[in-house]
């Protein structure tokens, strides 16, 4: 399915130049002068090569439609990762990198989608938000309002995210894992 330039999201997977590549970032830029434009950040799913890519809003890329199985993580074995097909409980390994930025969030017994290309396995997706503890908030600083105000917290997991002034040690929120960034209290 072609898809427009500007139309990229992350966790995308697109076929360039040849290659299976996993969209890690984006950035939507318009420059005061010429046309909008799409910079994306991409790892190649088979080698690990990572690129950085310009696409216009007139470029048309490739988005790859893959099958899509669910999994559950059961462990970490060094940098690899041990997950178990739901249906029929046969255990894969995967290399740790495959989550990228995503890897802190991921835990023990958590479902996750493997994606499939040609029957194997090239891509873990987490679900998009899930629940973590803080463990260190800054202080509030005495005058700054509390509308545009975030400060700095590290979660359980060791990832530094911004939260607003009344979030506290201990507090268990929602974070969004692919943008890394608070959501809301945990109900």
């Amino acid at each position: 399915m072609k898809i427009s330039g500007v139309d990229i999201r992350p966790g995308n997977i697109l076929e360039y130049e040849g290659g299976i590549w996993k969209v890690a970032k984006i950035q939507h830029t318009q420059p005061g002068k010429g046309g909008a434009y799409m910079q994306v950040e991409m790892k190649n799913l088979q080698d690990g090569r990572k690129t950085n890519v310009r696409f216009r809003s007139a470029d048309t890329v490739e988005r790859v439609r893959l099958d899509t199985k669910e999994f559950q993580f059961l462990y970490a074995e060094g940098e690899d990762l041990v997950f178990m097909d739901n249906d029929t409980y046969e255990q894969i390994t995967l290399p740790g990198d495959l989550l990228g930025d995503a890897r802190p969030f991921l835990q023990d017994g958590m479902q996750v989608n493997l994606e499939l290309w040609d029957e194997k396995p090239i891509s873990v997706e987490l679900p998009a938000q899930v629940e973590a503890t803080i463990v260190e908030a800054d202080a509030v600083v005495k005058g700054q309002t509390a509308s545009s105000s975030y400060k700095p917290a590290i979660l359980d997991n060791g990832v530094r995210i911004m939260v607003p002034p009344h979030i506290g040690s201990g507090t268990r929120i929602i974070v969004d894992v692919y943008e890394q960034a608070y959501v809301g209290k945990a109900g």
